[in-house]
C-alpha cells in the first residue's frame, strides 16, 4: 500500500465543495447570480476533473495494491478513520464520475432557469459523495459517502424534475436508504467481528465465521441490489429517469447505478467470498430475469426516457451475473461494461435532452422524421445506439463480449440468457430510433426544431472518443484493473479452496 506524500485524492474529492462556496457566496441581480453560479460550477467541476487525470497519471497499474493512499485517525478511539486510496478497481469509476459532472452543468445551462445557484451546489456537492466513495478506504466513510450520495439527487428529482417528481424523488429516497440501513447493521457487525475496526483492507483479507457471512451478504445485498438496480427491486428507477431532470438521469444511469456493482466488488466478493459463492445461483436468475424481462418491457415503452431507463436495468443484469462469474474475464468485463454504460447511457439521455429542450416532450410518437432537420443529431442518436446494442468497435463492444466469454465458461445456461438480451437490446434500441430519426417529417413544430448547437456537440465529443477508444484499443482501460481483477479472483479462489479443504479435514477426522 503506497502512502500519498500529497493529498492529492483528498483534493480531487472536495474540490467541488470548494467550488460549491462560491457559488453559495455570489452576489447580484438573479440573472447575474444565475449566470456567475453556472461559470464557477463549470470551472470547479472542470479543475476536479483535471485532478483526476493527474490521479490516473500517479497510479500504477502493474500493483494490486492500494495507491495515492491518506491515512488521518478520524475517531480513533473506536478505530475509525479519514482514509483514501484507490486501485484498479475504483480508479475508473473516479474518472468517469469527474468526467460526467461537467458535461452535465453543460448539459443544463439553458434548461435550468430556476434556482440555478441551489442546482448547482446540490450537482457540486453530489460530485464531492460519488468521488468520495470511490476513493474511501474506511468502512464508515464508505458509509457517509455512500448515504451522502442520496440527499443532492433527491433534491434533483424532488425540485428540478418533471410533474410526478415529489413522488419520483420519494421513491427513489426510500427505495435507496431502506437497503442501506440494514447494510449499516452489517458494518457493524464486522467491525466487532474484525476485533473494532473499519479499515476495509484489513477487513477484505479477515475471515469471517461462514453464518455471518451469509447473514452480512443478505444485507449488503439488500443495499447493493437496490442501487443497480436488480429485479425486482428496480421500479423506482423507471420513475426516477423520466421526472429527473436530464442532467440528473446522467449522473443517475451513468454514475449511481454503479455503486451497487462497485459495491458487490468492493465488499460482498472479498469479505464474504463463502457467502458469495453460496448465493451466486440467486444472483444469476435474477440477472438473467432483469435482461430478458425489462428488455421486452422496453419493447413497449411510448417514453424515450423510460425506455433507455429499462434498458439500463438489463446492461446492469449483464454486469451483476459478470461479477458473480468470478473468473478474470468476467470481473474484467463487468468493470469495462459499467464504464462503458456510464458513457453510453449518459450521452442517450442527453440525446433525449437535446430533443426535450425544443419541443418539451419525451413521447416517442411526437417526433418522425428528425434526419431531415437535425442531420448532426441523428448522427450523434445513431452512434449511441450503436454502441448501446454492442457494434464493434464501440465500447459497448468490448464489455458485452468479455461478459458473454467469462459467463460461457462459468455456465452456459446464463451465457445464453444474456445472450437473448443482446438480440432484445437491438431490438428496442433500433425500433426507437427507427421511431424517432426516419419517416416522414410532417408535423411542424418539429420541422421547426434546429439542429445541435456548438454547446451540445461539445457536450457529445468527449464521450464519442472515449466510446470509440476503449472499443478500438481496449487496452487502455484494461491494463490499469488487470492486477486488481487478478487479485480479487485469486483470493476468492484461495478462500474457497481453503475452506473446501477444512471441510474434508472435518469430515476425515470424524
Amino acid at each position: 500500500m503506497s502512502e500519498a506524500t500529497f493529498p492529492l485524492l483528498s483534493l480531487t474529492t472536495f474540490a467541488p465543495i470548494v467550488g460549491a462556496i462560491f457559488v453559495m457566496v455570489v452576489r447580484g441581480t438573479q440573472e447575474e447570480v444565475a449566470r456567475n453560479a453556472r461559470w464557477l460550477a463549470l470551472v470547479a467541476t472542470t479543475t476536479t476533473f483535471l485532478l483526476s487525470l493527474l490521479v490516473l497519471a500517479n497510479f500504477d497499474g502493474s500493483t494490486a495494491d492500494f495507491q495515492l493512499v491518506e491515512d488521518v485517525p478520524w475517531l480513533p478511539s473506536i478505530g475509525i478513520s479519514y482514509k483514501m486510496g484507490v486501485d484498479g478497481i475504483s480508479i475508473w469509476f473516479v474518472l468517469l464520475s469527474t468526467l460526467l459532472t461537467p458535461l452535465c452543468i453543460l448539459a443544463s445551462w439553458n434548461s435550468i432557469k430556476t434556482r440555478v445557484r441551489e442546482y448547482m451546489i446540490a450537482f457540486l456537492i453530489l460530485e464531492t459523495m460519488m468521488v468520495g466513495m470511490f476513493c474511501a478506504l474506511d468502512m464508515m466513510l464508505f458509509y457517509f459517502f455512500f448515504e451522502g450520495v442520496l440527499l443532492p439527487m433527491y433534491l434533483i428529482i424532488g425540485v428540478w424534475g418533471g410533474a410526478r417528481r415529489i413522488y419520483a424523488s420519494f421513491k427513489f429516497f426510500l427505495y435507496t436508504l431502506l437497503g442501506s440501513i440494514l447494510m449499516l447493521v452489517a458494518l457493524i457487525a464486522l467491525y466487532f467481528a474484525a476485533g473494532g475496526t473499519t479499515d476495509i483492507p484489513t477487513l477484505m483479507q479477515t475471515s469471517f465465521p461462514y453464518e455471518l457471512q451469509m447473514l452480512c451478504w443478505l444485507a449488503f445485498f439488500a443495499s447493493f441490489a437496490v442501487k443497480v438496480p436488480m429485479w425486482p427491486v428496480h421500479t423506482w428507477l423507471p420513475d426516477a429517469h423520466v421526472e429527473a431532470p436530464t442532467a440528473g438521469s446522467v449522473i443517475l444511469a451513468g454514475v449511481l447505478l454503479k455503486m451497487g456493482g462497485y459495491g458487490f466488488l468492493r465488499f460482498s466478493i472479498p469479505m464474504m467470498p463463502l457467502a458469495s459463492d453460496a448465493y451466486a445461483p440467486l444472483v444469476f436468475v435474477l440477472s438473467c430475469v432483469a435482461v430478458v424481462y425489462t428488455s421486452l418491457v422496453a419493447l413497449v415503452q411510448e417514453d424515450m426516457k423510460k425506455l433507455i431507463a429499462y434498458s439500463s436495468i438489463a446492461h446492469m443484469g449483464f454486469v451483476t451475473a459478470a461479477i458473480f462469474s468470478m473468473n478474470e474475464t468476467a470481473v474484467a468485463g463487468s468493470i469495462i461494461q459499467m464504464l462503458s454504460h456510464g458513457l453510453v447511457s449518459g450521452a442517450l439521455f442527453l440525446c433525449v435532452g437535446v430533443v426535450y429542450d425544443r419541443l418539451h416532450t419525451r413521447e416517442i410518437s411526437r417526433y418522425g422524421g428528425l434526419a431531415t432537420n437535425m442531420p448532426r443529431y441523428a448522427l450523434v442518436f445513431m452512434f449511441f445506439t450503436m454502441a448501446s446494442v454492442g457494434l464493434p468497435g464501440t465500447s459497448g463492444f468490448v464489455g458485452e463480449f468479455l461478459i458473454l466469454y467469462g459467463a460461457f465458461e462459468n455456465n452456459t445456461w446464463v451465457a445464453s440468457f444474456l445472450a437473448t438480451g443482446l438480440i432484445l437490446g437491438a431490438c428496442y434500441a433500433l425500433y426507437l430510433y427507427r421511431r424517432v430519426v426516419f419517416g416522414d417529417l410532417t408535423k411542424d413544430d418539429v420541422k421547426a426544431m434546429l439542429d445541435m448547437s456548438p454547446r451540445e456537440i461539445a457536450i457529445f465529443a468527449p464521450l464519442i472518443v472515449l466510446t470509440l477508444w476503449m472499443g478500438i484499443y481496449p487496452a487502455t482501460f484494461l491494463d490499469p484493473i488487470e492486477a486488481s481483477v487478478t487479485h480479487l479472483v485469486e483470493t476468492y479462489d484461495a478462500a474457497l479452496a481453503a475452506a473446501q479443504d477444512g471441510a474434508v479435514s472435518v469430515a476425515e477426522s470424524q
